[in-house]
């Protein structure tokens, strides 16, 4: 039996496990903690495509499987967490006391956007060296930087605002619409990958990478939106 082979498809499994623990933890009201899973889930994604590389071992059965994890550890997941983040909002509109209320429900875009964008990267031969539509690990991880942003006591003191927002509705329902159609949007960004060490072949992504070590360093989590929106500009102006 070749275990080597086995290796990614492994890593890609621990990514849909991860999934579905955050999705656990959402339902019991720990965003939070459904966060963290998100950010272990994006390591899990990123070595397992890196393996298959390193190792010569790609394959068809994988590349469905890595769709399959995405969907639930990229999609449903941070729509799990809007949709709780909604419920829990200032100015959830309506009263839906012991039942479902519908006007949560526009979180569940993300699974649906996720979900089509990665069966069309699946057919698309275009996105070999680029991408088509926000990928769906930079929509979670913007998405599941929410629920972290809200724990940062100091900066939510500073900036008062930021925590207004993220618990009134209204903004979380416009940012479930934008992201989802991000994700599903024929916008051509650049991949993250570095095709080798020159300034030339891979300015996109150096300022993208200075940008995101300085934004980190002064917001924390409340940068990954940020990164996002400038990942999608740099993509727009290069």
């Amino acid at each position: 039996m070749n275990i080597r082979k086995h290796i990614p498809n492994f890593l890609t499994c621990l990514n849909l496990l991860c999934g579905c623990i955050g999705i656990a933890y959402a339902f019991n009201e720990r965003t939070d903690l459904s966060a963290w899973f998100i950010g272990i889930a994006a390591v899990f994604d990123f070595f397992d495509g890196l393996t298959a590389r390193l190792l010569n071992v790609k394959s068809a059965i994988g590349k469905e499987l890595d769709s399959l994890a995405d969907v639930i550890s990229f999609g449903l997941l941070p729509g799990a967490i809007l949709f709780i983040m909604m419920q829990n909002s200032n100015n959830l509109p309506g009263s839906f006391q012991g039942s479902l209320n519908p006007w949560c429900i526009p979180a569940f875009l993300i699974p649906v956007f996720a979900a089509l964008r990665l069966a069309r990267f699946n057919t698309d031969l275009r996105q070999s060296d680029s991408f088509i539509g926000l990928p769906t690990p930079a929509a979670a991880l913007a998405l599941g930087a929410f629920p972290l942003v809200l724990q940062q006591t100091s900066l939510n003191e500073t900036i008062p605002i930021i925590s207004s927002l993220l618990t009134n509705y209204y903004f979380l329902l416009v940012a479930a619409i934008t992201i989802g159609l991000l994700i599903v949007s024929q916008l051509h960004l650049f991949a993250l990958k570095f095709k080798n060490l020159t300034w030339r072949d891979n300015k996109q992504q150096f300022i993208l990478l200075g940008f995101s070590v300085v934004a980190i360093s002064i917001l924390g989590f409340a940068a990954l939106p940020l990164i996002i929106i400038t990942y999608i500009m740099i993509s727009l102006i290069f």
